[in-house]
């Protein structure tokens, strides 16, 4: 299983901050957005990765994260020269897809809980899985509905009159046939290629799986400013509170056995005194 994040979009809700740099490169409370996605892939046991991005913005992530080597993982990069549709990173990230299986997860896209969904999807599939979490307002989303034996029945985008309250995040996982799908596509009115049609090619062809998100799970979208408030102030209330860092990927790539005790001492020995710093080096200490 390989993993892509799309980081790409023109960001224009954020305008002007996105007149300087991409959304994914924005603060979360303590780290930028981009974090959060890739630390659900290596939660997920995903150690190959590919970043999407636009040419402008793919040096401040080589920056941020290099090959990934540092962590265990290898991170590479790819270039969108425009942002034509969800499903054209499968079309731009086909070499590195390969014959592999293939999660995608959107850079904007937080979850913060038990990521069991994710786990049973990654090894379960065998076809499509798409994710499926209760909102309050389903006419804001694309939305599927399914049965219990999590057999999709319908998926719809932003229903005057929803079949279900259950939303899809932009976490999908898919088999090898997503690359031909996805080049088969036809761009839609607004000239994108829509992740929704294929999960929908995927339903036609009786692949496709829903993977409900259970109530102890938080997603977040940063689509908005005021959602970006929202995720900070969220992830600020977990770090005071419990004094836990949400997204740090180098503990996470320790608790993962992605690298060993000497090799993350490394890396907090080459990082500036920083908050960031004091939390690993504590965390360090404790293991």
């Amino acid at each position: 299983m390989k993993g892509i994040i799309l980081a790409g979009g023109a960001g224009t809700r954020m305008y002007p901050v996105s007149k300087i740099y991409s959304k994914q490169l924005t603060l979360i409370y303590d780290k930028p957005l981009i974090y959060y996605p890739l630390s659900i892939l290596m939660l997920g046991g995903i150690k190959d990765i590919l970043i999407i991005s636009n040419e402008e913005t793919i040096p401040f992530y080589e920056k941020l994260f290099n090959d990934g080597s540092h962590l265990g993982i290898s991170i590479s990069y790819e270039v969108q020269k425009a942002p034509r549709g969800i499903a054209e990173a499968f079309i731009v990230g086909e070499k590195f897809i390969g014959e592999d299986d293939v999660t995608l997860i959107l850079g904007d896209n937080i979850f913060y809980g038990k990521l069991n969904f994710l786990y049973d999807a990654i090894e379960n599939n065998n076809g499509a899985t798409i994710f499926g979490y209760r909102v309050n307002d389903p006419t804001r989303y694309g939305i599927v509905e399914f049965d219990e034996s999590g057999k999709v029945l319908s998926i719809e985008e932003k229903p005057d009159k929803p079949k279900s309250n259950y939303a899809v995040p932009g976490l999908y996982v898919y088999n090898n046939e997503v690359v031909d799908i996805s080049k088969n596509l036809k761009p839609s009115a607004r000239g994108e290629l829509e992740i929704t049609d294929v999960n929908t090619e995927y339903l036609k062809r009786r692949k496709l799986n829903a993977q409900p998100i259970g109530r102890g799970v938080a997603w977040l979208d940063t689509g908005t400013p005021a959602s970006l408030l929202l995720a900070s102030n969220f992830i600020g209330a977990i770090d005071d509170r419990q004094g836990l860092k949400v997204a740090c990927i180098e503990e996470i790539a320790y608790n993962k056995k992605y690298i060993s005790k000497i090799q993350l001492g490394k890396i907090i020995s080459e990082m500036p005194n920083s908050l960031y710093r004091e939390y690993l080096e504590k965390f360090l200490n404790d293991i």
